[in-house]
């Protein structure tokens, strides 16, 4: 079972189909579509969301995806996330999950740290932290490559081992750090891809 909170607002978010470009859901469809081909070939999809630090939006996008496949009950789904360098799951991004509903405690503190992270109850907690995108645990033959900002998807034209490739870019709402509007834009953030990943999974079905 989902978490309430995050339950509550995910089904808020649900609502918010309408608000997404036409233009755009075209290109969240063909991700659709990929995941559906998968799951009638009965094969696991596997998804990698990336961005150029895995800082932000390869995480928020990783994490959102794994909160849909469940609410649309697509539990055999993987996500994963990774960048084209690695720095650290950044702080703000964190609390914003955590206001939106996500459960995260810090598992190990360093200068890359690792955060446990759960979206539904009773769960083996998933493990974040910053990473490339060829770097264990992430798959490195036949998964999803997608790109959520424009420079990775500029400085990575070719990722070795995917079987499909989508550039969704999204703004970086590191632009209003230690800003007034810093809590706000990310929140933004969140719930925009959070909606865009929902409208992937709605679109896909296990027969």
């Amino acid at each position: 079972m989902i978490l309430n909170e995050l339950l509550q607002n995910i089904e808020k978010l649900t609502q918010n189909f309408d608000t997404i470009a036409e233009e755009r859901k075209v290109q969240l469809e063909t991700l659709s579509a990929y995941v559906q081909k998968k799951f009638d070939e009965q094969k696991t999809p596997k998804l990698i969301v990336i961005c150029t630090h895995n800082s932000r939006r390869s995480h928020l996008g990783q994490l959102w995806l794994a909160a849909a496949a469940d609410y649309y009950q697509l539990s055999a789904l993987e996500t994963y996330s990774g960048g084209t360098e690695a720095t650290a799951f950044n702080p703000n991004a964190i609390a914003a999950v955590k206001r939106i509903g996500f459960q995260v405690s810090k598992l190990v503190e360093a200068e890359n740290p690792i955060y446990k992270i759960q979206w539904k109850e009773d769960q083996e907690a998933y493990q974040a932290f910053s990473k490339r995108f060829e770097e264990a645990p992430n798959p490195t033959q036949e998964f999803s490559a997608i790109m959520v900002c424009s420079e990775a998807d500029e400085g990575c034209p070719f990722v070795p081992g995917t079987d499909f490739r989508i550039a969704l870019p999204f703004d970086d709402p590191k632009a209003f750090d230690g800003t007034p509007q810093e809590a706000e834009k990310y929140d933004e953030r969140t719930e925009q891809i959070g909606t865009e990943m929902l409208y992937v999974m709605s679109k896909v079905s296990v027969k």
